[in-house]
């Protein structure tokens, strides 16, 4: 390696010939048969020859090129490689360009999706967009701590408790996301514990009296919101799960049959379900089809929600607004049919179990309990849904089958 230094000249640099051209401690400009230009250095450390690439000329000018031999000569005196510290500075910024919760938690997503079922992926990418984001999306996620996320939460539980819940699960996914991928030290978990308030477990508020459910039904078919209110009747009607209901899909009603294919991915059990209508839900989704709000989904979102199908989230609003907070829930349809349907139908327990689609321990009870009870449940949720119907109805009340020209042209939502 030359020993003499500054050897180049501007008038030298003007047309240099392919080749290395060196300038003098390990400093040489490389120019290529295509006439590209570029400074490299080259040095040894450790018993290594190395090189190191200092820019391309003439971007990088001969007096810019010196200033960084320098520096990068600097360091070799003081025991650091030049090439190594560069990567190290490189792989700094990576990290702080990567490690913002918002790339984070869409690696989270990206990561977790193929062994979710595509609902769970949407709820998951709704409440992170919606509750986790806005406010925390821009942080690093190394240094994300439990007291930047509390107030975060808590905002959240005021409009939607159990979303909020939900947003403390996601929150701890993605922080051992990141401590895997080495974004963040190694079991610096958050603690969230005790942030939300604490909910009762265990019973779901469900209307089973004939009074209640009269008057249930009443205001159902008195609310203003003409999806939210079908996605509500069809709850009670068939007594399935709110969110499968609020995301129910065109392609699932059979065409010549009276029912409803639930696929296995979109089931809580993961087996696939079907659900026989009854003929107020027939007339219902044929009044859906007339006003074509949706190619895809039944019951389309309302206002600006996330999701391209109405949110379950809705259907719990509308029973708050209609004042059953704390005495039916979305889920107390299916509460609601298990106790009346046995208690004032005397529906056999089989035949509901079967209805409602309940995880059985036994394989092979679950196989029976889909196909053997088939024409029992047609027969069980048509007089359920008479049944319902007829509970105190003045006669002033119309159902919404009955009601379709009036409605058609109403607002969506």
């Amino acid at each position: 390696m030359p020993k003499a230094r500054d050897k180049l000249t501007a008038v030298a640099l003007r047309n240099p010939k392919p080749g290395r051209h060196w300038d003098g401690l390990g400093l040489y400009l490389e120019v290529t048969e295509a006439n590209a230009r570029y400074w490299r250095m080259k040095y040894r450390f450790a018993g290594r020859e190395k090189l190191l690439a200092l820019g391309v000329f003439p971007e990088v000018t001969l007096a810019e090129a010196r200033t960084r031999r320098d520096a990068a000569r600097a360091l070799l005196q003081s025991g650091v490689d030049p090439s190594e510290q560069r990567k190290a500075a490189r792989e700094a910024t990576r990290r702080d360009l990567r490690g913002t919760f918002e790339v984070v938690c869409a690696e989270w997503l990206a990561f977790k999706r193929p062994s979710w079922s595509a609902a769970s992926y949407r709820k998951a990418k709704l409440i992170t967009g919606n509750y986790l984001l806005p406010k925390l999306g821009s942080r690093p996620i190394a240094t994300l701590a439990s007291k930047d996320c509390a107030p975060v939460l808590r905002a959240a539980a005021e409009k939607a408790p159990e979303m909020a819940r939900k947003a403390r699960e996601y929150l701890s996914g993605i922080v051992r996301h990141a401590m895997r991928d080495g974004l963040r030290e190694e079991g610096r978990m958050l603690v969230l514990d005790g942030v939300l308030p604490t909910m009762a477990t265990g019973h779901i508020p469900a209307a089973t009296l004939p009074e209640q459910i009269g008057d249930l039904m009443r205001a159902i078919r008195a609310y203003p919101g003409e999806v939210v209110r079908a996605a509500l009747l069809m709850c009670a009607y068939t007594a399935q799960r709110p969110g499968v209901v609020a995301s129910m899909r065109w392609t699932e009603i059979a065409p010549d049959a009276a029912e409803w294919r639930i696929p296995a991915e979109r089931m809580k059990t993961r087996h696939a379900h079907i659900v026989p209508l009854p003929k107020q839900a027939v007339a219902l989704l044929a009044h859906m089809r007339e006003l074509r709000f949706s190619p895809e989904f039944v019951f389309p979102p309302v206002s600006r929600q996330a999701t391209p199908h109405l949110h379950r989230d809705a259907l719990s609003k509308a029973l708050r607004s209609m004042g059953f907070g704390g005495q039916h829930a979305t889920h107390g349809f299916r509460g609601m049919l298990r106790t009346a349907g046995r208690e004032r139908l005397s529906i056999p327990a089989d035949v509901l179990e079967a209805q409602l689609a309940h995880a059985k321990r036994d394989a092979i009870q679950k196989a029976y309990d889909r196909t053997a009870f088939n024409d029992e449940r047609v027969r069980a949720m048509q007089r359920w849904a008479d049944w319902i119907d007829g509970l105190d109805l003045p006669a002033s009340v119309t159902p919404i089958h009955a009601k379709r020209a009036s409605q058609k042209g109403k607002n969506a939502d």
